[in-house]
């Protein structure tokens, strides 16, 4: 579409203050941001929308600019809802480089400019197909009462009789067509979400083909606003962007149908719908910005050592915003994630942000959207989620139920090893409940304890609670490295030669005895092991290493060291 097309759409509430004579460029795409740099997420041929936040004085306006035009932008459109006027500097920038600037009446969303953009694009290329996303733009311009991603779905179902669905990239089922049928197991929801993070680690572009249980699916990414909406998109470059910037954050669109043997208009579509899921994806991200917001005064407060009472009214702010409705003031519990590279390029903070606000969502939950009620904080690469709980004893008795580190990755642990492939890894801790003010900044400490305890620990996603750091796995953690290599070697070498050569599996017949409590009954049993065939193991243990498993000490260090190995 050309750029005059849209001056003569008056619901779009566009102004020229600009570049009348480079009205006749054609827009491929449309992108909203608010970076001061943007141009590794631009591909040429978009249309630009911006708030305005990138800009602090007048001098910034040139170089935004320059940047814009080096990428091949066609035209600039500035919002004024947040500083009214568009500035004069902005003004004489585009006029110096030729490049068309439109002022966004406040009453506008960028979300009906992108729809109506994505839309127009898709229909040049789609022809009547583009008319199932057209009967539906209410969708993205008129809030909650559009339906969400799911009249879209539904459309797809009823129109194109493709089932669809929209999938988090841990696999939680966020949308669903009504006429697609039952809702996809959870299984299959997180099985399609590992191989979608697999394919994008590969670097292979969307739409990914998949064959899970007998069924064919066609992976498409939904990429963040900040990316442009350019039909056809999936099977252009994405810039020069790290990957592992938003591959556990972005979500993707799974349809039961082989998109190989789709013609060109349908990919079209289906790439035009991505986008439409993208904005409401990008309207969720902003309802987030209260609770981060919350998250990070209240979190600063307790880490600069604030007085109780000062955290305690951020907290009595905070608790209506959270939990809406609720009584009595909740209890709550701290959730430390952090999100590691190899080699360290890619900031992992924001990465650990998303990720654990998507984790914590409660899948019993009520209302438009689940996450209604987790606020995460970042600091470099660490990511802090304050956790409300309902108040459930006066007192501190053991009774409170709340987040439980085992259970928390374990509906999430396949598609995130997926995601992070051989050179990433996640680690979660979590403290106990917490009933006031004062007992934060304990809570806060003991989840970054856990978190190194689970840290320690072999594999791609690891999670530790406060249960365990009144263990010893508190302690191991702390061993310097040079220690834990010379303790586990003078213990274990010997057998583990001896295996070698013989066959003999004595570190297995190790771990299993004590695993029993030195029980040599039990022992026998579980290994399938006459009882004096197990004495036998036990006592070549003893003579290579010159202990006693008849004692408690020797015992103890045994355990250690395989815990430690």
């Amino acid at each position: 579409m050309r750029l005059r097309a849209l001056l003569d759409t008056d619901a779009l509430g566009l102004r020229l203050l600009g570049g009348e004579d480079e009205l006749d460029r054609t827009v491929r795409g449309v992108m909203t941001t608010d970076l001061r740099d943007p141009s590794r997420y631009l591909s040429g041929g978009e249309l630009v929308l911006t708030g305005l936040a990138w800009r602090r004085d007048a001098t910034d306006s040139e170089p935004f600019v320059r940047l814009l035009v080096q990428a091949g932008v066609v035209a600039l459109a500035a919002g004024e809802a947040e500083l009214g006027a568009v500035p004069d500097d902005l003004v004489a920038a585009c006029a110096r480089h030729r490049l068309p600037l439109f002022a966004v009446h406040e009453s506008v969303a960028f979300a009906t400019i992108t729809e109506h953009v994505v839309r127009q694009v898709s229909g040049e290329r789609a022809g009547d197909l583009a008319a199932v996303v057209d009967r539906h733009r209410r969708m993205m311009t008129s809030g909650p009462a559009g339906g969400g991603p799911d009249v879209v779905l539904d459309l797809l179902g009823s129109d194109l009789d493709l089932r669809a669905w929209v999938l988090s990239p841990t696999g939680r089922l966020i949308a669903g067509s009504k006429v697609a049928g039952p809702a996809l197991p959870a299984g299959t929801c997180a099985g399609l979400a590992a191989e979608h993070l697999a394919a994008t680690r590969t670097g292979r572009r969307g739409p990914h083909r998949v064959l899970l249980d007998g069924t064919t699916y066609s992976l498409f990414p939904i990429r963040r606003g900040h990316l442009p909406a350019v039909a056809g998109a999936g099977r252009s470059g994405q810039g020069a962007r790290d990957v592992r910037e938003t591959v556990l954050s972005d979500w993707l669109l799974a349809v039961e149908a082989d998109a190989g043997d789709w013609p060109e208009e349908r990919l079209d579509l289906l790439q035009g719908v991505t986008q439409l899921i993208s904005v409401e994806r990008d309207r969720r991200d902003a309802a987030r910005t209260v609770r981060r917001r919350l998250a990070q005064e209240v979190l600063e407060l307790v880490q600069t050592g604030a007085a109780p009472a000062e955290i305690a009214a951020r907290l009595r702010v905070a608790a209506p915003v959270l939990l809406p409705g609720l009584g009595a003031a909740p209890h709550w519990q701290v959730v430390v994630a952090r999100v590691e590279w190899d080699g360290g390029e890619v900031e992992g903070g924001p990465v650990a942000q998303s990720l654990l606000e998507e984790i914590l969502v409660d899948p019993l939950a009520t209302g438009p959207d689940p996450s209604d009620r987790i606020a995460v904080a970042h600091t470099g690469d660490e990511a802090i989620a304050l956790v409300p709980l309902p108040a459930v004893a006066a007192e501190h008795d053991g009774s409170e139920s709340g987040i439980q580190a085992d259970a928390l990755l374990e509906a999430v642990r396949d598609p995130l090893t997926a995601g992070l492939n051989d050179d990433g890894r996640v680690t979660l801790g979590v403290s106990a409940a917490v009933h006031s003010a004062e007992g934060l900044r304990g809570a806060l400490e003991e989840s970054r304890h856990a978190r190194r305890v689970a840290a320690a620990r072999p594999g791609r996603v690891c999670a530790a609670g406060h249960e365990e750091l009144a263990s010893h796995v508190l302690l191991l953690p702390f061993v310097p490295d040079d220690v834990r290599r010379a303790f586990t070697a003078r213990l274990l070498d010997p057998l583990r030669d001896y295996d070698r050569r013989h066959r003999a599996e004595l570190i297995p017949t190790l771990e299993a005895f004590l695993d029993c409590d030195g029980s040599w009954t039990r022992c026998a049993t579980r290994l399938h092991l006459h009882v004096n065939t197990l004495r036998y193991r036990v006592g070549r243990i003893e003579q290579l290493t010159g202990r006693d498993l008849s004692r408690l000490e020797d015992k103890l260090d045994f355990f250690l060291a395989l815990r430690m190995s």
